[in-house]
C-alpha cells in the first residue's frame, strides 16, 4: 500500500463525533503500552503522527487517522492499565463494546499483543469480542525484537495455542524498531480493504 496522505482527523470520545462520510475503517487494539502508535507510525511511515506516550494508559478516546483521503486508521483506547480508576475502566467497556458491536465501517482490528508475555485475560476478553461480533481481527506481536528468534517462534506457536478456541488465527510477529512484520500487517490490512 502506498502511503500517499495520512492525517489526523479528530479524537472521538461519542459515537456522534465518528467521521460519517463513506471511509471503511481498520482499528488498532491492545492494552496500554503495548505499542499502538509505534505501529501505526512504522505502517505510514511518518514519525509522529500517533503521538507515543510513556505513560501508559494515555489513549482515552478513538483517534481517527485518515489515510489516502479513503479510509481510516483508528487507534482505540488502550486497556489493563492497572492505575486507571474503577470507573474510568468501566467507562472504557461502554464505549467500546458498542463500537466492536453496531460501527458498520469497521472492516476489520488488528489486535496488538506484547511479545514478551502470554495473551492476558483483557487481550483474551478482546478476542472473544471479535468472534461475537463477527470482526475479522488479526494477531500482532509487538516488541518482538526482544525475543531471541527461537524464543519469539515458541511464543508465536504458544500464542496460537492459548487462542485456539477460536480458530486457527493469523499471528504476526512486528517490530517498529527493525520494520519486521510491516509488509504482513498490511497486507492482512489490504484484504480486509479489497474485500469492501
Amino acid at each position: 500500500m502506498k502511503v500517499r496522505s495520512a492525517e489526523f482527523v479528530i479524537s472521538a470520545v461519542h459515537p456522534s463525533q465518528f467521521p460519517s462520510d463513506e471511509g471503511v475503517e481498520i482499528a488498532f487494539s491492545g492494552r496500554s503500552n503495548v505499542g499502538k502508535s509505534s505501529l501505526i507510525n512504522t505502517l505510514l511511515s511518518r514519525k509522529g503522527l500517533a503521538k507515543t506516550s510513556s505513560t501508559p494508559g494515555k489513549t482515552r478516546q478513538l483517534n481517527y487517522f485518515r489515510l489516502n483521503e479513503a479510509f481510516y486508521f483508528v487507534d482505540l483506547p488502550g486497556y489493563g492499565y492497572a492505575k486507571a480508576p474503577k470507573r474510568e475502566r468501566k467507562n472504557w467497556g461502554r464505549m467500546m463494546e458498542p463500537y466492536m458491536r453496531d460501527r458498520e465501517p469497521l472492516l476489520g482490528v488488528v489486535q496488538l499483543i506484547d511479545a514478551r508475555h502470554d495473551p492476558t485475560e483483557s487481550d483474551l476478553q478482546m478476542v472473544a469480542w471479535f468472534s461475537a461480533y463477527v470482526k475479522p481481527f488479526v494477531i500482532v506481536l509487538t516488541k518482538s525484537d526482544k525475543l531471541s528468534a527461537s524464543k519469539l517462534s515458541a511464543q508465536v506457536q504458544k500464542t496460537r495455542r492459548i487462542l485456539s478456541e477460536w480458530g486457527d488465527l493469523p499471528v504476526i510477529p512486528f517490530s517498529a524498531k527493525r520494520g519486521v512484520g510491516k509488509e504482513a500487517v498490511w497486507k492482512w490490512i489490504e484484504e480486509r480493504l479489497d474485500s469492501h
